[in-house]
């Protein structure tokens, strides 16, 4: 007893004195070394990426990056310090001094005095090579690590900037943030007509929990016809009136045009990405506004303009240059009578009874738009292809991961 007593006593002892001290590492992003103006760090820890490896006979330069920035932060160490696995692709720490670089291109320099491979990487298998710019359609196969490439690193960077200042202007203005259904009963906009979502159940037990039999049998997840959402969009009341081109005036031109489309254009018919370019680049570049489409066209919640002869409702398309059709929205029906008539006539009532409810309690004359994001990403970058704006594209016979 008294052996384990004396043991916990001298235990104590040594939990008390006190511990050699070490200075601090401090550990900072790519960004911030680069940052840097006062070179205040004695010892600093980076952690990255190797973009490039250069040894000579006397110094080993590294670049290395972790996302943080565009800009490469250049490594110099002693060549002893390169190992086996540290080559393009790997991923690193590295520790050292931070010390004023003699180049006139880069302020700052970290002088390595250990390097650390934390993640090896094949370089034959890795699909993108050093110092070597790979088309888009071939960065486009590997979505698990294309945000390796500056290309989609800076696409990615613009779209988080994109999304955090459209959130901030509608919170700033007093607008709610929701989170609208991914799947819905509701066909928005022909969302219904791309697929549906069932499951199979092919496995049933009986009632003894004995007997299991195979029974492939298709069953509606939902217990009724469910699709994917078309309209999850952020809706804002139209405040302004715009002049522009009617849907009209729009047909007009395209049917004067000297080129031929691969869709011909006729009135009541709706406008293809060939006619929202050649209109956009008829009117000098510029965006162009399209309003008053054909009632029949557009969805049941339009408001009717009831005008004729030329039945048309309250809609409006924004057609940008490079992308056509970046905006759509319309004034909402709000005159519960024109609902009714319309929904009875499409054989919908009954499906689209809580729509009518909003318009039966307390409603008001209003609009709402919904704006394409990747749209927008295109038309402020100059990006041809939308899927190159995507961190994980979905288009016919691909959905990769």
């Amino acid at each position: 007893m008294f052996g384990v007593r004396g043991l916990l006593q001298a235990l104590r002892r040594c939990s008390s004195a006190p511990c050699p001290k070490h200075a601090p590492v401090a550990r900072l992003r790519v960004r911030e070394a680069l940052e840097a103006r006062e070179l205040t760090f004695d010892d600093v820890k980076v952690q990255g990426w190797v973009r490039s490896v250069r040894s000579q006979k006397e110094v080993l330069f590294l670049h290395i990056n972790d996302g943080s920035s565009l800009e490469s932060l250049q490594v110099v160490a002693d060549p002893s310090l390169k190992y086996r696995d540290l080559n393009f692709g790997s991923a690193v720490e590295v520790q050292g001094k931070l010390l004023k670089s003699p180049h006139q291109k880069q302020n700052v320099e970290l002088k390595a005095e250990n390097i650390r491979v934390v993640g090896p990487c094949d370089t034959l298998m890795f699909p993108f090579k050093p110092r070597e710019k790979h088309p888009l359609e071939y960065i486009r196969q590997f979505p698990h690590l294309r945000c390796r490439t500056n290309t989609l690193r800076s696409l990615l960077r613009v779209r988080s900037e994109a999304t955090a200042a459209i959130h901030s202007f509608f919170q700033e203005n007093g607008y709610v943030h929701i989170h609208t259904p991914v799947i819905t009963s509701n066909d928005c906009e022909g969302g219904g007509e791309l697929f549906q979502i069932e499951v199979i159940e092919d496995l049933f037990k009986t009632a003894t929990s004995t007997v299991l039999s195979r029974c492939p049998h298709e069953v509606e997840f939902f217990y009724k016809y469910v699709a994917p959402a078309q309209k999850g969009r952020l809706e804002q009341m139209l405040k302004n009136k715009f002049l522009t081109l009617s849907y009209t005036e729009a047909v007009d031109i395209l049917k004067r045009a000297p080129q031929t489309f691969i869709f011909k254009p006729e009135w009541g018919q709706d406008l293809q990405t060939e006619h929202e370019k050649y209109l956009v680049t008829h009117c000098g570049e510029v965006p162009v506004f399209v309003i008053n489409y054909p009632y029949d066209l557009k969805p049941f919640y339009m408001r009717d303009n009831d005008d004729g002869p030329q039945h048309t409702v309250a809609a409006v398309d924004l057609l940008v240059p490079g992308v056509g059709e970046l905006c759509g929205g319309s004034l909402r029906e709000e005159r519960l009578h024109f609902l009714q008539s319309r929904l009875q006539r499409l054989g919908l009532l009954d499906t689209y009874q809580w729509y009518l409810d909003l318009r039966k309690f307390g409603s008001i004359p209003h609009g709402g738009f919904g704006m394409g994001f990747e749209r927008y990403l295109q038309c402020i970058l100059g990006v041809s292809n939308i899927k190159d704006v995507m961190p994980f594209p979905r288009f016919p016979h691909s959905c990769l991961l």
